[in-house]
């Protein structure tokens, strides 16, 4: 089957032929790729061509792709029924395994993603503080609700706009973007609007601007200001939850937020999300409190399954982070060797199983130096990279996802392919 065709009948019935925009491969300029089936470290296309996959469905699958023990968890379940929209005992085992394990949080909510979530916890940020304004980060994303979808005016001072259209100025006015990995200009902004922000949320590793780890001390200067100034912070782990380590980023930073998100990976890639934190807080969300926040398939009993077990496994055998981050750090050390061999401008960050590789001499600790990078040569890398069997974002700016299931031979394959390609780009 021909990928350019199937992509021709698909943009007669979705908007760019895609259900998320990053799929359409527009950002490096090519048709792509329909995927068919995976299992561990590798995806097949419609014509049953292999990849290994750095993609991971955007994360969650930290334990390789159709993992025995998340599949029979969801085919055990399958004959009693999808959807009640009721109470199950899954989402009962699932709130406490995530009570149990991570630091900070008393009560979840389950939520349908990582949007949801990151809604519902501005919702009920503003309803415990009484306050409207939300502070957030240049190049951090949270999501497609309107409030995150602003950027910057003129300068981090400046009221926001909006950065998609039917957003209105209404609802991007109560959105202020800050720097990330500079506290000096969230300082500014608590200055500025005294007494009226609600939050302060990031991403503890930004990873939708590539890979972008924060700058010793950032986090707990974000917590001394929240704390200062009375307002709470928000840890957007949708990426980092369960990936950095077990606890997620307050464990691997030792930094305390006041409200936790999560996305896809404790659904073990079902569709699926979270929010969470201190009871205080979370007793605020109804029907205990008056901040509103409700969904038919929230709790899903196959998603809760599904990502019960992945959780379980993670708990239970908890070498597997060493493991991922070693072989991370394999690739990593890898990519820095081909770049200094080939003296190469190439800037590559990791933390943890996320890999960031920038085609630019900066330091990339920011948005701004983040797009110094070189995106028409990423896209060429990216299409060279595919035609040898290695499946990356299509995008500079996202991460690589490291996962359980990824072995020494595709280590081996993937910087073998990546000198072959970068030699070819720079001759």
């Amino acid at each position: 089957m021909d990928h350019s065709v199937l992509y021709e009948r698909a943009k007669r019935v979705m908007p760019g032929g895609v259900n998320s925009p990053v799929r359409a491969f527009k950002a490096v300029g090519s048709t792509p790729l329909f995927i068919q089936r995976a299992n561990g470290s590798k995806i097949y296309d419609i014509n049953n061509r292999e990849y290994i996959d750095y993609v991971c469905s955007w994360g969650p699958i930290i334990l390789g792709h159709n993992h025995p023990e998340i599949v029979e968890s969801i085919t055990d379940i399958l004959h009693y029924g999808l959807s009640f929209g009721a109470a199950t005992v899954n989402e009962v085992l699932m709130a406490e395994l995530i009570t149990s394990i991570v630091p900070n949080v008393d009560m979840v909510r389950m939520v349908n993603s990582g949007t949801e979530a990151v809604m519902s916890a501005i919702r009920l940020a503003r309803g415990y503080t009484g306050k409207d304004k939300i502070i957030k980060f240049e190049g951090c994303y949270h999501g497609h609700s309107d409030s995150m979808l602003v950027k910057a005016g003129s300068g981090a001072l400046t009221l926001s706009s909006p950065d998609s259209l039917g957003v209105t100025e209404g609802t991007a006015k109560d959105t202020l973007v800050a720097v990330y990995n500079d506290t000096e200009s969230v300082e500014k902004l608590f200055n500025q609007y005294e007494g009226q922000i609600a939050a302060v949320i990031v991403e503890p590793v930004a990873a939708n601007m590539g890979v972008v780890p924060p700058e010793k001390e950032f986090l707990t200067k974000l917590r001394e200001l929240c704390d200062k100034n009375n307002a709470l912070l928000i840890f957007d782990e949708v990426i980092t939850g369960f990936r950095l380590c077990i606890g997620g980023a307050q464990e691997f930073y030792n930094v305390k937020a006041d409200l936790v998100t999560y996305g896809k990976i404790i659904g073990g890639g079902m569709p699926v999300g979270a929010y969470g934190e201190r009871r205080e807080i979370m007793e605020f969300v109804s029907p205990k409190g008056g901040v509103y926040q409700a969904g038919t398939l929230s709790g899903n009993p196959i998603a809760m399954a599904a990502g019960y077990a992945q959780l379980r496994i993670l708990n239970e055998n908890r070498e597997i982070y060493e493991k991922i981050d070693a072989t991370a750090k394999r690739m990593e050390d890898g990519f820095k060797s081909i770049a200094e061999e080939l003296a190469l401008p190439l800037c590559v960050n990791r933390v943890g199983s996320l890999i960031g590789v920038f085609f630019t001499n900066e330091k990339v600790d920011n948005f701004k130096k983040a797009k110094t990078s070189d995106t028409k040569l990423y896209a060429k890398y990216f299409n060279s990279m595919l035609k040898e069997g290695i499946y990356l974002a299509p995008s500079q700016f996202e991460a690589m996802f490291v996962s359980y299931s990824h072995t020494e031979e595709d280590i081996d394959k993937t910087l073998y392919s990546a000198k072959k390609v970068l030699s070819g780009l720079k001759n």
